[in-house]
């Protein structure tokens, strides 16, 4: 069947009614559609027509702009939040303790007398800035490579057009100018960090007060020093739970140090958690209250505190879920030695929306960021996150990995003997913005996060009255001793449990849903145009009936070509029967003419004559005639 007469007759039985053109389609359905408007549009006086088309046109327009701010609120996925109260026995969180110090430095004390040395003559310099006065001339030789990796010097602003650079173990002085940033005292601290010794690269960090400024040059001087120590050294040197956990009851049960679970922190050593749930199944608390809770009394061994480590003495404590890794230096809270210290703890459940909602993450498997905190069998956070992108960065870029972080695996620390200018390049990783914003924007919050909120009092314990007797309890219960081996500078008493059992619920939900979506759009629509979901399919009809229609005009179009092309094969028209008679005729002559020629050596045909087949000739002319008469 003629493929265009199929297009007309389907058109035809869709249609049935419309004409074949898009003038009269679209007379057809302005006649017959629902919508108010395009009715009055072909049914109106020329007047009203013109107004009914401003009008239909007008409220049209309104109508996409409504649907396009519509359409796109609903893409911007806005949530909305809301705050539920619950009331449910809820799982005790898990408790870690830390000391404030991270090691003994009894044990420690051989790895880092040199530094001692080093920083107690600074000290002595800063102090008694005048030669001759400090006692160091009766002391053996300082070693200063230490100090030459990275120096101190002290800043005089007297006058603050040139101020000068003092440093502590040279008699010479710098002026510099204006453009180097200085502290804002008389005599401020400068940390210098240079890529190697003698180099003019280097990094300075400005301290008002030269207490800050001995504080952190110990502390990164000691990293680079107990870097080099192996794991289970460090953990020997630090607090055992033994020694540090003198009595534990939770709610009306004992419990004791080997109910803890000991991890190794390099920001306060060995750490103590307690109910973390790795192992065995998390505790829960049956009533609110402090009856009800974690009672633990610690002894922090205040004696023995690094002078130039650790400037605050106590504990270190925070809260947090079950098999998550505690971010004490960021999260914890201090306890204070000789006081009873209560935490009444308020719980928080936190739900947020995934995507597209918002760019968080379940378990952090779609974050591109290696967790190195997994070692420890913990839950994703984005605390974890944020640290494994700074160390994975420090490997990259220095060579080596900071140690307060996790190591990848085959990467060791950085310490001045191997890696010399790895200060310059953390100082400088450190103060670095694209970097930092580089791992902000890699790392995900979680999708549901648990947050304890704790009401936090004290009291001093023990009292006068009472310490004699609770101190030689705690003694002989420690050491077998009848002697007072404990002091108010190292006990704390903590009190850890729930206020209430109410808990509360921080959920989020779509804003705009495709339920709302939908009715919106109707509502717009029929507002506007008076328009339904049918009215919208007839919209949809009109459109496929314009299509069958530019479907037939491309056929007709294409079969025009294709006829155009074959009468380009003959530009002349079709020879006559009379005029095939009269070339018949002639060529009869010629062969007379040839006389003695063969038929095969008769001479060529003039130009413009028919070939010599006579049956081509009777039927070539026919075929053309009929091609002729099909084209028109």
């Amino acid at each position: 069947m003629n493929l265009k007469k199929y297009f007309v007759r389907a058109l035809h039985r869709l249609q049935k009614g419309p004409g074949y053109t898009y003038k009269e389609l679209l007379v057809w359905y302005c006649d017959n559609t629902n919508t108010h408007g395009p009715k009055r549009i072909i049914k109106e006086g020329p007047k009203k027509k013109l107004i009914w088309f401003f009008l239909t046109l007008l409220f049209a327009s309104l109508v996409f702009w409504q649907w396009g701010i519509l359409i796109n609120t609903y893409l911007s996925y806005n949530v909305t939040s809301s705050l539920s109260i619950g009331f449910k026995t809820m799982k005790f969180p898990a408790v870690t303790v830390c000391n404030a110090n991270p090691f003994k430095y009894s044990e420690v004390k051989h790895l880092l007398k040199e530094l001692d040395r080093l920083i107690e003559a600074a000290l002595e310099r800063i102090l008694q800035p005048t030669p001759g006065n400090s006692s160091e001339n009766t002391s053996p030789p300082l070693d200063l490579e230490l100090w030459h990796q990275i120096p101190l010097v002290l800043i005089d602003e007297h006058d603050k057009d040139n101020p000068i650079i003092l440093d502590i173990f040279e008699s010479n002085q710098t002026t510099v100018g204006n453009e180097t940033a200085m502290g804002n005292q008389t005599a401020a601290g400068n940390q210098t960090a240079c890529s190697h010794q003698g180099s003019d690269n280097c990094t300075y960090r400005n301290f008002t007060s030269a207490a800050q400024a001995v504080t952190e040059w110990y502390i990164l001087q000691s990293t680079s020093i107990l870097s080099k120590v192996p794991l289970q050294e460090r953990i020997r040197m630090g607090y055992q739970a033994e020694d540090m956990i003198l009595a534990c009851l939770y709610g009306a049960e004992p419990c004791n140090y080997k109910n803890f679970t000991q991890i190794y922190h390099p920001d306060h050593g060995n750490c103590y958690i307690f109910n973390w749930g790795m192992e065995e199944e998390a505790l829960n608390s049956s009533n609110p209250g402090a009856e009800f809770g974690l009672k633990l009394i610690l002894d922090i061994s205040q004696q023995d505190y690094i002078p130039y480590l650790s400037s605050a003495a106590g504990a270190r404590l925070m809260l947090h879920q079950q098999k998550s890794f505690p971010f004490l230096k960021d999260q914890g809270i201090y306890a204070m030695a000789g006081t009873e210290t209560s935490i009444g703890v308020l719980v928080d459940e936190l739900e947020r929306m995934g995507y597209p909602y918002s760019d968080c993450t379940m378990n952090g498997s779609d974050v591109p960021v290696k967790n190195l905190y997994s070692q420890y069998n913990t839950s994703y956070s984005i605390q974890a996150c944020l640290r494994s992108c700074f160390q994975n960065h420090m490997v990259e870029i220095c060579g080596c990995g900071h140690y307060m972080f996790p190591l990848p695996e085959g990467v060791n620390y950085c310490n001045n003997e191997d890696d010399p200018g790895w200060a310059y390049c953390y100082s400088s990783l450190r103060s670095s913005i694209r970097h930092r914003q580089i791992c902000i924007d890699s790392c995900k919050e979680t999708c549901n996060d648990t947050q304890y909120k704790m009401t936090i009092s004290m009291a001093d314990w023990p009292s006068e009255a009472s310490e004699d007797w609770i101190f030689h309890i705690l003694s002989y219960e420690r050491d077998m001793s009848t002697n007072v081996t404990l002091d108010r500078n190292g006990i704390i008493k903590l009190n850890i449990y729930f206020q209430e059992y109410n808990y509360r619920t921080i959920s989020e939900s779509a804003a705009t849903t495709i339920v709302w979506l939908l009715s919106s759009l109707g509502g717009q629509f029929g507002f506007w145009m008076g328009g339904s979901v049918l009215c919208l399919i007839e919209f949809g009809e009109i459109i496929i009936d314009s299509l069958w229609i530019t479907i037939i005009n491309v056929i007709g179009w294409c079969k025009g070509l294709k006829q155009k092309r074959a009468q380009a094969r003959y530009p002349d028209a079709p020879p006559t029967v009379s005029e095939l008679v009269e070339a018949h005729t002639n060529l009869g002559f010629q062969h007379e003419d040839a006389g003695a020629l063969p038929r095969d050596e008769a001479l060529p045909p003039e130009p413009g004559t028919p070939p010599p087949n006579y049956d081509s000739l009777r039927v070539q002319p026919l075929d053309v005639l009929s091609a002729d008469s099909d084209a028109e």
